[in-house]
């Protein structure tokens, strides 16, 4: 049994989820939520054991100074709890961790645990995988479930994927056998500029989930990064022709395949989402796992400055990638950004 003598009743709990690593290119999602505990000023309630879920050879800890006294921080998982105000407040609890080396059905029961303990409503699990998607067009989120009855409720697809899964499939399979609604969002990342940071696609989720669960997300320097990000990498893109060649190739494809999407409840869902952020004074929305299942070797995760960086220059293609399969993540629109 959990006990959580320290966290007061909640409203409305919704749990919202990411992990670092096979489904996190870019760090799209992990910074996603760490955004969210960043401007609600989450306090951490709960951390896993990391002895029981880390290989620290794989994931080490690190040691830091705090006032001449040398401390450890080990890698792990941790909960926190914010609280959104408003007319209709509600609370986020935040699950902030990395993929886990082994025990993974433990490790989802021990946060199913917290779960249930706090009385959670709906778990909404991050994501992110590299695709066949140009850095100059909205960035793709899709929305899946394996609840039927949740997608039509809230307009999801129900996931077709079988493949290889990271941690975000099997706990949203394990918050469906448990019975306890679950959405995985996904964000699609370009392959050829797939180093962290990518700001575009964190703002890309931020925007679905604050459509998915109605509450009004404060996005701070984000949609600024965005914008400086996809500027960097057109300068970036510019100075190589087969670069800036395959970059174009994608557009016309990405723009041929969604011209019937322009529909008139796309254009109603981004008036709306205007609105609302009028009416708030908000600022205006501006190896990995990739769309056929495989691991990307080329993915670099080494950015320990965090915060805004240069964007690296973008691979150049040796081929034209082949289109994969269904995947957890469907190469869709939501037109969120």
């Amino acid at each position: 049994m959990i006990e959580l003598e320290g966290v007061p009743e909640l409203i409305d709990p919704v749990m919202v989820a990411a992990f670092e690593g096979w489904n996190d290119a870019g760090d799209a999602a992990s910074t996603a939520v760490a955004h969210l505990d960043r401007e609600w000023k989450g306090e951490v309630f709960a951390a896993l054991d990391a002895e029981d879920y880390y290989d620290f050879q794989v994931n080490r800890p690190t040691v830091w100074m705090d006032a001449g006294v040398r401390k450890i921080t080990w890698p792990t998982t941790r909960l926190s709890v914010v609280r959104v105000g408003g007319e209709k407040p509600r609370d986020l609890v935040l699950v902030r961790g990395i993929e886990p080396s082994m025990r993974w059905r433990s490790f989802c029961n021990e946060l199913l645990g917290f779960a249930h303990e706090l009385g959670v409503e709906l778990v909404v699990i991050l994501g992110a995988l590299l695709g066949d998607t140009p850095h100059t067009r909205p960035v793709p989120i899709s929305g899946t479930t394996s609840d039927s009855d949740l997608a039509q409720r809230m307009d999801l697809e129900e996931t077709k994927y079988e493949g290889p899964t990271g941690i975000v499939g099997i706990l949203q399979e394990a918050c469906t056998h448990a019975g306890v609604p679950a959405v995985s969002l996904w964000a699609a990342v370009p392959h050829y500029v797939s180093q962290p940071p990518n700001p575009k696609a964190t703002l890309a989720l931020l925007n679905r989930l604050e459509d998915l669960i109605d509450v009004r997300i404060p996005l701070g320097e984000l949609p600024e990064d965005a914008r400086a990000w996809q500027v960097g990498v057109d300068q970036l893109a510019a100075e190589d022709s087969e670069v800036a060649e395959y970059v174009q190739t994608l557009e016309e494809a990405r723009d041929t395949a969604e011209l019937p999407e322009a529909s008139g409840e796309a254009i109603a869902r981004e008036f709306e989402r205007y609105l609302r952020r009028r009416d708030g004074g908000g600022s205006p929305p501006g190896g990995h796992a990739t769309a056929d299942g495989s691991d990307s070797a080329s993915y670099l995760r080494d950015n320990p400055g965090g915060g805004r960086a240069k964007p690296t220059r973008p691979a150049k293609p040796e081929t034209e990638p082949e289109t994969g399969p269904d995947t957890e993540a469907d190469d869709e629109d939501s037109s969120d950004e």
